[in-house]
């Protein structure tokens, strides 16, 4: 071999081991985290805790950018159409399992992003206002056999309004009232109130006013009872055996982003998620942390597309 064809394969070599290691960095020195919501809730807040682990862990800068509306749609469409360069990921929720069965036209297709990590979850939740004297959803449903169940939930296509129109519609066969609220706040002050009979939520929201005794948790859709309201029973222990539906936050990024960088993310992610600093605020937010390489993260999220378009499908809902 001649000393420029050996000098030609040496810089081959080079060039194939330096290639994954340079694809590892973002292009920039700003990653941008486009969160599906508004400031102040908890997948911004949880955009912010691990935004700023991943800063120090690349070495680079994160900027928050808040891109609400469409369910999500909006935010994840901006993601799906940006440069797989690194330098741009999504933090939302169960809304991304939920809406390519919901919508007819998101702008996007589900295959435009590439799960990089799920953080956290948190069980869907039934709660009614004190003087209603049901103590689990099968007293409840029992009472309302014969008129249609009214309840309150943030918007129309929520998790928390599909999983209650499942249970009640599909599982239970009875009619119901929703009673859509802008967000969580003025449904809550609504039931607070006992202006609207009950309301379907994730737990983290419902916590303090249940152990407030200001509302009564009929029904958690978790696999077992959870430790922050013990005494609140599992959709499972009143008869609805299997149910299960959590709401949950991911991080999400372009889908030909490249493997090796996706790798390292969601290793970066996970190392936020074993402090244990970072697990008290996930779990101030009632979001159980957790961890997961991934292929596994993958798994759970295709998982819960089918698990949600089930439900979506089975209730009959869509949104245009």
């Amino acid at each position: 071999m001649t000393l420029m064809a050996r000098s030609a394969l040496a810089l081959a070599i080079i060039a194939s081991i330096a290639t994954p290691a340079a694809a590892q960095q973002p292009v920039g020195q700003t990653i941008t985290i486009i969160v599906a919501f508004a400031a102040g809730g908890f997948a911004d807040g949880i955009a912010r805790v691990i935004g700023e682990r991943l800063g120090e862990r690349l070495g680079v800068k994160i900027v928050i950018e808040n891109k609400g509306g469409a369910g999500g749609n909006l935010a994840a469409r901006a993601v799906a159409q940006a440069a797989p360069d690194g330098n741009t990921i999504l933090v939302t929720t169960t809304a991304s399992a939920i809406n390519p069965t919901l919508y007819k036209n998101m702008g996007y297709a589900a295959s435009d992003l590439t799960a990089v990590a799920i953080v956290g979850s948190a069980p869907e939740s039934f709660v009614v206002h004190p003087s209603n004297p049901a103590t689990n959803l099968k007293q409840f449903i029992a009472a309302a056999k014969d008129k249609p169940i009214e309840y309150a939930s943030a918007g129309v296509g929520t998790g928390s309004y599909i999983a209650a129109e499942y249970l009640f519609k599909v599982l239970a066969k009875v009619q119901t009232v929703h009673v859509p609220f802008p967000g969580g706040g003025p449904a809550v002050t609504a039931v607070l109130g006992n202006h609207v009979a009950a309301m379907a939520a994730t737990v983290p929201g419902m916590v303090p006013h249940i152990t407030s005794g200001k509302l009564r948790g009929i029904g958690i859709a978790s696999a077992q009872r959870i430790a922050v309201v013990p005494d609140v029973p599992t959709y499972i222990e009143s008869g609805f055996t299997g149910f299960t539906a959590a709401s949950w936050v991911g991080f999400f990024v372009p889908a030909k982003t490249d493997a090796a960088f996706v790798t390292k993310l969601n290793a970066a992610i996970n190392e936020a998620l074993k402090e244990i600093q970072v697990q008290e605020r996930l779990k101030r937010f009632g979001l159980e942390p957790m961890i997961a390489d991934t292929a596994a993260t993958k798994r759970f999220f295709d998982s819960e597309v089918d698990h949600w378009g089930k439900m979506v499908q089975a209730i009959g809902v869509s949104i245009n």
